[in-house]
């Protein structure tokens, strides 16, 4: 029989090449969104999928990122604290703003690491790590992005391609809050901290296998 994953793999690539097109640009400063533009090859991307250290490490990866910031977004509280983020009474999510180049990577391509980069089924978590903070979303930066969002959550339900039903959120961006230094590349300047070892790590290591033809050389 033909496993979940090999279905999801071919639904991919065959989406992919049916609905691929260059993305419009944002600007990358972290700030509210701009109109984008047709003229450039540069677009953001902003997903919560977990821990916001696992997640900036795993896009980082992909040859075509120009830069992966770990912050917050989708919360009430301006300019929240790593605490009170934490604290899950913020309401914000713990998220990555990607900045990518449209000749190299696709905004499907995107989407397509940010569901295989955790378990877009938990809700309010990933593993060990509970809370709202933690949930998976999509904010959508225009209404390209929002579509293209919505067809595959609802094309991945319909493949049965996860144990459970897809609980990520879909929802506009407003404004995205650069989270404090020390959370910035956390993954490549401390490698050996437990939490790396134990829990990012895996995730690496298992992204790189999936996108081993997509990596930065």
């Amino acid at each position: 029989m033909i496993s979940a994953f090999t279905r999801l793999c071919f639904f991919l690539l065959v989406s992919l090449s049916f609905f691929a097109c260059a993305q419009p640009s944002h600007n990358p400063s972290i700030s509210k969104t701009m109109s984008p533009s047709s003229t450039t090859t540069i677009d953001t991307a902003t997903f919560g999928a977990g821990c916001y250290w696992c997640v900036e490490a795993q896009f980082t990866l992909l040859d075509g990122v120009i830069s992966s910031v770990s912050g917050f977004s989708g919360g009430h509280v301006k300019n929240p604290a790593y605490r009170e983020v934490c604290n899950g009474t913020t309401g914000h999510a713990e998220v990555i703003q990607v900045v990518f180049d449209t000749t190299k990577l696709t905004y499907d391509d995107m989407l397509e690491a940010f569901w295989k980069a955790h378990d877009p089924t938990q809700l309010n978590g990933q593993g060990n790590d509970i809370g709202t903070q933690y949930r998976s979303v999509v904010f959508y930066h225009n209404e390209h992005q929002r579509e293209r969002a919505e067809y595959y959550k609802k094309k991945l339900n319909e493949s049965g391609a996860y144990h459970a039903p897809i609980v990520t959120e879909i929802a506009p961006f407003t404004v995205f809050y650069k989270a404090d230094d020390y959370h910035q590349d956390y993954y490549s300047i401390n490698p050996e901290q437990p939490y790396c070892s134990y829990v990012i790590q895996p995730k690496v290591e298992k992204f790189k296998k999936v996108f081993k033809d997509k990596l930065k050389k």
